[in-house]
């Protein structure tokens, strides 16, 4: 796979940052003219531990959360979010707490699905929703539907990168964001601007990762 040149969005802290790459990607909802390459966001310890420590700062003080639901296969992030956020710690409203740490069935493209064994994680229970990223919100939204329709009340939505501030009446907190990435663009196929340019596609993108083309 040549997808060109990699940029790093950096910080502080080695585990913290964003792997770019500059062209035209398309996911089955949107076109942009980045891809954000957090593979190793989701799947490294340290880094994953990282992203939790971050997040955790939104919720520690102020939610309650029973459940993380895991979005694109955040799991080990959310593994070390609850661990993050039920450490024992005076100013943490979860400190000692059980959090369950769930990852949705998939029916019909976008529709969540929770079985027998797996709704009582989410029937009755305050949930955070985990995704990687949050640009179009479609994928967010449904899921804090699912959990509506399975008795649960979602809490919040978080994420690695995000382009929106709100979805779905939650608000959206995020690691990093359309500050770290100016010149950061997202639209629907048929308004496309590098389509109508006939600017060829790069790849095509979804919750696994990248295919070039």
């Amino acid at each position: 796979m040549s997808l060109g040149q990699v940029y790093t969005v950096g910080t502080k802290s080695p585990y913290l940052h964003l792997d770019i790459y500059k062209g035209h990607f398309a996911t089955s909802h949107a076109h942009m003219n980045y891809y954000i390459d957090i593979a190793s966001n989701k799947a490294s310890i340290k880094e994953a531990r990282a992203i939790a420590e971050v997040l955790s700062e939104h919720y520690r003080a102020s939610a309650e959360i029973d459940t993380i639901l895991c979005l694109d296969n955040t799991e080990v992030i959310g593994a070390c979010l609850a661990d993050c956020l039920t450490a024992p710690d005076s100013f943490s409203v979860n400190a000692g707490r059980d959090i369950f740490v769930l990852t949705p069935e998939h029916i019909g493209g976008s529709q969540l699905y929770f079985r027998d064994n797996t709704a009582p994680m989410i029937a009755g229970k305050s949930v955070l929703i985990l995704a990687a990223s949050v640009v179009t919100g479609y994928t967010a939204e449904s899921a804090a539907e699912a959990i509506r329709y399975y008795g649960g009340e979602p809490v919040g939505v978080c994420s690695i990168f995000a382009k929106i501030t709100d979805c779905a009446g939650l608000r959206v907190r995020s690691v990093f964001d359309p500050t770290d990435l100016p010149d950061y663009n997202t639209s629907p196929a048929l308004t496309c601007p590098m389509c109508r340019r006939g600017e060829r596609i790069t790849a095509l993108v979804n919750s696994f990762g990248i295919s070039a083309l």
